[in-house]
């Protein structure tokens, strides 16, 4: 007896593809697993517009023929013919979304190279018509030859027309011919555009201007133009527009410094309120203007729906480096924080793509670097223009940035050609539409990471500063000898310095090293908890930080430290979340074995060339 012949339905994620085969199949349906397989196979039985028998195959959502996970490789596999104990279809029916067609037409074209004979099913064209966007089937038609037919499935509409032309097709269809090669994703890209174009009857302004704003922001050449100048935009406002309320903050710490100083008597109560707390915490709350300029920039740009058109356009860069695009949205959630970052790496389904950007992603200059990069910029870094609009200071700032994103680019390359080899595995996802955010939404995404940092900061800070207080603070030191030296943190520290000399670093920097492992910006509370333990008039802020350090450090050592910092070993937190998601210790263990490696090489490749350039 004859087979029924075989039709499969295919599609991108979200095309409304499950729904066509439930309106067609009804209750006439299997399910099972593939062979060899975990992947679930949907089957059922259909009958033609002439009343022969189909069986219809519902395939995983793919958005491509190169596969990124378990269920893209069946997909893949069963229309190549490729997945043993399933036989080849005899024809494709391929769903796509009537209002994202440029992006689904991609996939139709990858599909086209295959030989099979394909219908279109051009679905949900009620939603693009609400819209505003109107389509001409017979135009789709034209430019792709193929049948295409419009359906909205979750109201039945089109399947019979549907039936009819699946009919037509298996009875004059020849056998599959020879699969032709396939595009590269910017031909195919391009070609789907054009095709989209021809089909398009008419459309709101709305959508006519994304495309515009798309052509421009999704250029090679001047969408990267525009990234990294929003990217340099936003660090230069972290200087600029921080400057007043970081004095209003200072202000406020050393009058509640002052304040409590002159309510209690002398002693280690006092020095505990006043050196510990007030000037160890204040010195790392008085960045939070700061943190929330850099926060807020990238909130808009979420909201905004540009984030994920500069994925799309760092996904080119990225697969010369082994990564896709998949990899860009955990790695810049790692400017904010690594942790984040690290758990959004689950959406990346290729196994060595996504270790490798847990293993780079503390290199991204996180949220709790900054403290320490624009204390040591203002002490060292002059305050003045480099051009119109251009600050020295953010420049520099912007600088570090980059470093780490090289960096990370740089271990990215190695990484996938050494202990994480493999082939990087294609990038697609939908555009999101242009909007202008919500104040509330942007106000409340702010107030969380506000209220994050305070909490970090009268948390694992607090405590950290308090430690570190009382190891600079007992034993009490003799007349005439240094505090800091004779405590049991400055013997610690003179430990510590004997490792880190060679590259530059003195024993203040000794002493911050240590408790910075707990969180990044306990070196800046660190320091001055230092400075105001040894400073008998108690004065603190940055502005004495600044002072201290410009008499106690020279460039080269400052240069240093900000090079260590680009590459320095991620905090305890962060160690734990990568020995969860990777399942045990060998790979944090080999991520703070390289970084600190990074660490060390760099800011000894820093200190000792800027001493060579007489800095």
């Amino acid at each position: 007896m004859n087979q029924a012949p075989l039709v499969a339905l295919v599609g991108n994620p979200n095309a409304g593809k499950s729904a066509l085969f439930n309106a067609l199949t009804g209750a006439r349906q299997k399910v099972g697993n593939y062979p060899g397989v975990t992947v679930e196979r949907h089957s059922g039985r259909l009958a033609l517009a002439d009343g022969r028998p189909v069986e219809l195959l519902d395939l995983p959502g793919t958005y491509s023929l190169d596969p990124a996970s378990p269920d893209e490789r069946v997909t893949r596999d069963v229309v190549t013919g490729a997945l043993a104990g399933e036989r080849r279809p005899d024809a494709l029916v391929v769903v796509v979304d009537a209002s994202n067609l440029d992006n689904h037409l991609r996939f139709v074209l990858q599909l086209k190279t295959l030989g099979l004979p394909i219908v279109l099913a051009l679905n949900m064209v009620d939603l693009a018509e609400r819209d505003g966007l109107v389509l001409d089937p017979q135009a789709l038609a034209k430019a792709l030859d193929l049948p295409v037919i419009a359906t909205v499935a979750v109201r039945r509409r089109g399947l019979d027309a549907l039936r009819e032309a699946l009919a037509d097709l298996l009875r004059a269809a020849p056998l599959a011919s020879a699969p032709a090669a396939v595009p590269e994703l910017h031909t195919l890209q391009r070609e789907a555009r054009d095709i989209a174009r021809a089909a398009t009857v008419s459309e709101t302004s709305v959508r006519r201007w994304t495309h515009r704003i798309d052509h421009v922001v999704l250029h090679p050449v001047w969408g990267s133009a525009i990234l990294l100048a929003l990217l340099f935009t936003m660090f230069q406002a972290v200087f600029a527009w921080s400057e007043a309320p970081i004095g209003w903050i200072e202000g406020g710490m050393a009058a509640l410094g002052d304040a409590v100083a002159g309510v209690m008597p002398d002693g280690f109560a006092q020095s505990l309120i006043v050196d510990g707390v007030i000037a160890g915490v204040g010195a790392v709350v008085v960045f939070l203007p700061q943190i929330l300029i850099l926060f807020a920039f990238i909130l808009l740009l979420e909201a905004s729906g540009y984030m994920v058109r500069a994925a799309f356009l760092m996904d080119r860069l990225m697969a010369s480096v082994g990564l896709s695009g998949r990899a860009f949205i955990p790695l810049l959630s790692s400017f904010a924080c690594a942790i984040p970052g690290i758990m959004a790496t689950r959406t990346i389904d290729d196994e060595k793509d996504r270790l490798t950007t847990i293993l780079i992603a503390p290199l991204m200059t996180c949220s709790a670097r900054l403290p320490v990069y624009t204390i040591i910029i203002g002490a060292f870094i002059p305050d003045r223009a480099v051009g119109p609009g251009i600050g020295l200071q953010g420049l520099v700032l912007f600088a570090l940035y980059i470093l780490g994103i090289v960096g990370a680019f740089v271990v990215a390359l190695v990484l996938r050609r050494t202990v994480a080899k493999g082939a990087s595995s294609g990038f697609m996802l939908e555009m999101p539409r242009y909007q202008m955010p919500q104040p509330r939404d942007f106000a409340i995404g702010l107030w969380q990471r506000a209220e994050a940092f305070l909490k970090r900061a009268g948390t694992i800070i607090l405590v950290t500063t308090v430690a570190l207080w009382a190891l600079l603070t007992f034993p009490q030191a003799p007349a005439g000898q240094s505090q800091v030296e004779y405590s049991v943190a400055g013997r610690i520290a003179s430990g510590i310095e004997v490792v880190v000399a060679p590259i530059g670093f003195n024993h203040d920097i000794a002493l911050a090293l240590i408790p910075a492992m707990a969180a990044r910006e306990v070196a800046v509370a660190a320091i001055g908890t230092v400075y105001a333990v040894e400073d008998s008039e108690g004065e603190s802020g940055q502005a004495t930080i600044r002072e201290q350090l410009q008499a106690r450090w020279s460039l080269p050592t400052a240069l240093a430290f900000l090079a260590w910092f680009v590459f320095a070993p991620q905090c305890i937190s962060t160690i734990a979340v990568t020995r969860r998601e990777t399942n045990g210790w060998k790979w944090p263990m080999f991520m703070l074995g390289y970084l600190f490696a990074l660490a060390y090489i760099a800011a000894g490749i820093t200190y000792w060339s800027a001493r060579a350039l007489g800095l």
